[in-house]
């Protein structure tokens, strides 16, 4: 078997392992836990959140890295020539030797090293700013996580509406399809004028029209969730359906339990207070500019050079060795610390309004979502009961429409109620299920429809 032959093989191998992947993609069915742990390794923005954690943990290693000696080694190295330099004599016994070194090199090589002793305790602070700081990236990545889910619900809830309003229309359609048959039939027996034929065949066309609208629709709520989940839109995916009527009437938590919960708990708001804190260490590390330095040196440092004999005993007798503290005293600086120090009292001040706003907010949502279960539940209750007195009337008015009873116009009539009707009573179940899910996980349950 020749190069050629391996390498169409080898094409059609992978083809063919690729095909398979992207297939076992589009059937498997995705149930919303399934979503949300595809979405936490796949998303794109999450991905980013923690290369920011671990920068920020680099951040720490940096800050506890000052607290220890800097050494360097520094040499220099020189050559020199002298065109135009006269001789030198030199006597050798009783011979005065006339000599002329028109080059010379000569090096010098050191070893310095810094340690600082007292800084007004900014490195210390600094590396529980760093700290701080880490812990922050942190949350924010919870944050985004449950964010993250929050988003895939409230698509996965909408993509299950979506479906079921398709299944209604289709319903509809077919009924309207039964409808206008019969009405054909009455119409060729003489006992239905034409106008009326009309009038059920727009029925049906405006019936087909709303299941293309809600089959669109359907499709656009199933791009969002794959975004979220970092999918090709041109792969199909299965929502899993599971059954939601035992949840739309579930008891609602107290809106100031779940608040009490959230606020002790929701990462948002720990990590406002962290940065809170760190608007205190902010503080510190500014007053500390107010303060003295003490920083420790030492040095060894030699030399040679081509006119000073042996290089290593030259080496030897240039050797220094050095020590020394080095003590820096602020005395003006054009007020420059002491607007830093004004201004991280303010962030501070700033940081905790941030809190405050932090909290409200999170307050709002809880109290939204109970709210719009509440009233959705309230809805869907009533909504049942309407769509079984629609249907009654609309089966009963079909059913005097086919004996000539009843005339087009109440036949259509009591269809569109009927049809109203079932859309209000799939608006409020859904709704209810959203948003009771969402409440009760702002209340530190898991999200479970």
């Amino acid at each position: 078997m020749n190069m050629k032959t391996h390498s169409i093989f080898l094409f059609m191998a992978v083809s063919t392992f690729t095909g398979i992947a992207q297939d076992s993609l589009s059937t498997q069915v995705w149930t919303l836990q399934r979503c949300i742990e595809h979405a936490k390794q796949e998303n794109v923005g999450l991905q980013r959140k923690r290369v920011a954690v671990q920068q920020a943990q680099i951040s720490v290693a940096d800050a506890r890295a000052n607290r220890q000696p800097t050494v360097n080694f520094t040499s220099s190295q020189q050559y020199s020539n002298k065109p135009f330099q006269s001789s030198t004599p030199i006597v050798s016994g009783d011979e005065v030797i006339s000599t002329t070194n028109k080059n010379s090199y000569s090096g010098t090589y050191a070893v310095n090293a810094t340690m600082p002793l007292y800084n007004g305790g900014s490195t210390s602070n600094n590396i529980k700013l760093q700290q701080l700081n880490s812990q922050i990236a942190e949350l924010n990545v919870n944050v985004s996580e449950l964010t993250l889910e929050e988003d895939i619900t409230k698509a996965y809830v909408q993509i299950l509406y979506a479906q079921e309003a398709v299944k209604h229309d289709n319903e509809q359609i077919a009924l309207s399809e039964k409808q206008l048959e019969r009405a054909q039939a009455l119409f060729k027996a003489g006992l239905l004028n034409k106008a009326d034929v009309a009038q059920l065949e727009s029925q049906t066309a405006n019936d087909r029209y709303q299941l293309v609208a809600d089959e669109s629709q359907l499709d656009g709520y199933k791009l969002t969730l794959k975004q979220l989940l970092e999918i090709d839109g041109d792969r199909a995916i299965t929502i899993a359906d599971p059954s939601l009527t035992d949840n739309v009437m579930a008891p609602l938590p107290a809106k100031a339990e779940i608040y009490a919960i959230a606020v002790a708990n929701r990462p948002e708001v720990k990590a406002q207070q962290l940065v809170m804190d760190r608007s205190d260490i902010d503080v510190k590390i500014a007053k500390a500019a107010l303060l003295p330095t003490v920083n420790l040196s030492a040095g060894i440092s030699t030399g040679n050079n081509t006119s000073g004999g042996n290089m290593f005993t030259q080496l030897k007798n240039r050797w220094n060795n050095g020590v020394g503290v080095n003590v820096t005293v602020p005395i003006w600086d054009h007020h420059k610390t002491r607007n830093a120090v004004a201004k991280a009292r303010l962030e501070k001040e700033n940081a905790r309004l941030t809190l405050v706003e932090t909290e409200k907010t999170l307050w709002k949502t809880i109290e939204n979502y109970w709210q719009t279960a509440y009233s959705n539940q309230h809805r869907y209750k009533a909504a049942q009961q309407k769509v079984n007195a629609a249907r009654t009337s609309y089966e009963l008015t079909s059913e005097q429409f086919r004996l000539g009873l009843k005339n087009i116009i109440e036949l259509m009539t009591d269809k569109t109620t009927y049809s109203a009707a079932m859309q209000q009573m799939l608006q409020a179940k859904y709704m209810a299920v959203l948003n009771t899910a969402l409440l009760k996980y702002y209340g530190g349950e898991k999200i479970n429809l």
